[in-house]
């Protein structure tokens, strides 16, 4: 027999009684007759004086008696359980007396057992009903306090929407919500074709004629049907306080929704975007980076979900969940690696155009790929799941790169709308973010088509906050409504739009987040991944990330001030130089020993080192940044440089991005100042002054 069915035949072996559980009508019934003819017997035996018994009956009779004033029972009760002490108590007192196994005795005995179980089922009933109906009479009470406040509201909100929108409606229920934020009214509205947004458009008006708190809003949303409307009453402006985002890191899945923030009920809001893209627009200083941040949060704890990130300011955006875990900081209590809070995270634009390559040949692979299944499924829609995972793009400030005029930066805006267009039913979508919600971010048709989830974080911001553009037909918007950070207005297929917040999320929950979520990302799908190549598979190598570890540090004494109208272009401390970094060094060192020193323009140059005599005459460039770029150009010689190593050696001085210096080469080569050598990444640029012949410009 093993060690695990012993324990089982044991118990099995006999009745298992509970010697705490208290008495009931049998029991109790049993253990009274039994002691009493256990006490009448033993006391018969021994001779005890049979007046003992009905004392002790007597006192046990005061005692429960006074016990059940205590707990409050009923007269009833009280009674019996008085009596029965008494008649027990008077048949040991007769038995100890005149014999207690006599057939008088048990027989009797008996009929008082029956008697005190009968009894003590019928009071316990009876005290049942009685707390049941204590409790019913206090919620009856609780009830008609509420029902009278909710009439006292609904009686206010018929005369004051009489009064300002002049349309008598009748309030058909009034719910408080649980927040105790506010309330909200479900009104019938008058025959002759009143409409609810008549009084959404009355909105402020009626707002003010409640005197609500600052922030408050009176809003109107349709009703169960067409006749009826539901409006929303804040009372506590729960959106003036920052919260943080929640601490609960469970498991979320596109199917379901990802919260982004709460209303002003304090309720949250689902962004459902299996099917739909989405719209962010925010100025600067409303807390648009702190809204991506959340919303890629609510990615990472998706478990059919998979976030690649667009973000040509460095990568700003994406870098806090990168890092992190790619330097080693984090560490997981089994040991095992922890990965990127994001799948790809793209800061340059070699990076984000092969992104949206692999994101279109992913959408197109898919539909290939996958018609078994989606024939099985009898569904148009690929089944996302956690073996097939939404692939996620989040482009940061993705609305200027549609506006964008610059040739360059206009492919990456046809790629984007690529994928929106084609990418749909494939399970590919997109996040984009704007700085502003004005004509030219919303006038592509595949935006506003496709974009149905949409947020404008105003933040106060007047400037650039066309409301009735990035929410058409919604009315009573005003952008003074939401003047804190992070707050503003959300609007999804599901919900109109109306006044949210979006939590504040902290460094420290960020890295919380990915080592939360590290063994929950999904893994793209076979099919996917040969569809996306060597570029996704190798995402992570070294030479691809350098970007988001070559921070530019200034190598000289921080304690001795720089040269008067000095260049500090320092070099890279703390790694091996790449051959750009030393063309960059050299270049750097050369300006500040000639070019950004140099104050009378015939001052000949040094008989060794570098001649930068040769820009003497480019008074055509626009700026001494872009004179600067021209001289690293001119001081690459032969081999010639890249975009990459020239922005290095400017950023510290001018704060040149890689991008500006991308459009100075590009216009460099269409007019003969330089020539371009190689293609992608590998390609290097040639001032023609070292070129065998001249440049083409074809």
């Amino acid at each position: 027999m093993s060690a695990t069915t012993a324990p089982k035949k044991k118990a099995d072996s006999g009745p298992v009684l509970d010697w705490s559980a208290g008495h009931g009508p049998v029991t109790g019934a049993l253990s009274a007759t039994t002691g009493a003819l256990a006490i009448a017997t033993t006391g018969a035996v021994t001779g005890m004086p049979p007046t003992w018994a009905l004392v002790v009956g007597a006192a046990g009779a005061l005692g429960h008696t006074v016990a059940g004033f205590k707990v409050r029972n009923a007269g009833r009760t009280l009674a019996f359980k008085a009596s029965a002490w008494l008649v027990g108590a008077g048949w040991t007192t007769w038995a100890m007396a005149s014999g207690p196994l006599s057939w008088a005795a048990l027989g009797s005995l008996a009929t008082i057992g029956v008697g005190i179980g009968a009894g003590a089922r019928s009071t316990a009933l009876y005290e049942e009903a009685r707390e049941d109906e204590a409790i019913a009479a206090e919620q009856r009470a609780i009830a008609a306090e509420l029902s009278a406040e909710r009439r006292a509201i609904a009686v206010e909100w018929v005369d004051r929407i009489q009064r300002v929108c002049s349309i008598t409606v009748r309030v058909v229920g009034v719910e408080m919500w649980k927040t105790g934020a506010g309330y909200s009214l479900d009104a019938e509205l008058p025959p002759g074709g009143a409409t609810w947004s008549k009084i959404a458009a009355e909105s402020p008006r009626l707002s003010a004629d409640a005197r609500l708190p600052h922030g408050c809003t009176a809003t109107a949303t349709p009703g169960i049907h067409q006749g009826r409307v539901i409006i929303d009453v804040t009372t506590v402006n729960v959106l003036e306080e920052e919260r943080t985002y929640p601490a609960d890191y469970g498991p979320l899945s596109v199917h379901t929704g990802i919260p982004w923030g709460y209303r002003t009920n304090a309720q949250e809001i689902l962004a459902y975007l299996r099917e739909q893209c989405a719209l962010i627009v925010g100025p600067t200083g409303s807390g648009k980076t702190n809204m991506v941040h959340a919303i890629l949060a609510g990615f990472a704890r998706a478990t059919d979900m998979l976030t690649w990130v667009i973000d040509l300011n460095a990568g700003s955006a994406g870098l806090p969940w990168v890092l992190p875990a790619l330097n080693g900081e984090l560490s997981r209590e089994d040991g095992r690696p922890v990965r990127p809070g994001v799948d790809w995270l793209a800061g340059t634009f070699e990076e984000a155009l092969t992104m949206l390559d692999a994101a279109v040949r992913v959408a197109k692979q898919r539909k290939m790929g996958y018609q078994d299944l989606l024939a099985k499924a009898n569904t148009d829609l690929l089944p996302v799941s956690a073996q097939i995972p939404q692939i996620m793009l989040v482009i940061d400030e993705g609305a200027e790169i549609l506006a964008s005029t610059d040739r360059q930066i206009r492919k990456l805006g046809e790629k984007i709308l690529e994928v929106i267009r084609i990418a749909r039913a494939m399970g590919v979508r997109t996040v984009i973010t704007a700085l502003g919600a004005t004509g030219s971010v919303l006038s592509n048709l595949m935006i506003r088509r496709e974009a149905k989830v949409r947020v404008a974080l105003t933040g106060g911001e007047t400037e650039g906050m066309d409301l009735s553009k990035m929410f058409p037909g919604s009315r009573g918007l005003r952008v003074d409504q939401a003047p804190h950070k992070g707050a503003g207005f959300m609007a999804t297929p599901e919900s109109p739009a109306a006044l949210f917040k979006a939590w504040r999320i902290l460094p420290n929950q960020i890295r919380d987040i990915i080592t939360a979520t590290s063994d929950r990302h999904p893994t793209l799908d076979a099919v996917s991944a040969k569809a996306a190549g060597p570029a996704y598979a190798r995402r992570w190598d070294a030479e691809r990330t350098a970007w988001m570890r070559d921070a530019p540090t200034d190598d000289t004494d921080s304690t001795s001030p720089p040269a008067p109208g000095g260049l500090r272009l320092s070099a890279l401390a703390g790694r091996e130089e790449s051959p750009e970094d030393t063309l960059a060094r050299r270049f750097r060192e050369e300006i500040d020993a000639k070019f950004a020193t140099a104050t009378n323009p015939g001052e000949p140059p040094a008989t060794t080192g570098l001649n930068l005599s040769a820009l003497r005459g480019e008074t055509e460039q626009d700026s001494p940044a872009q004179r600067a770029a021209l001289a690293a150009l001119l001081a690459a010689g032969p081999d010639g440089t890249g975009a990459s190593a020239i922005a290095r050696a400017l950023t510290d001085t001018f704060g040149t991005t890689r991008q500006t210096v991308v459009g100075w080469l590009k216009t460099w080569t269409e007019d003969g100042t330089a020539v371009r050598v190689g293609e992608g990444t590998k390609a290097r640029y040639v001032h023609r002054d070292h070129t065998p012949e001249p440049p083409s410009n074809d």
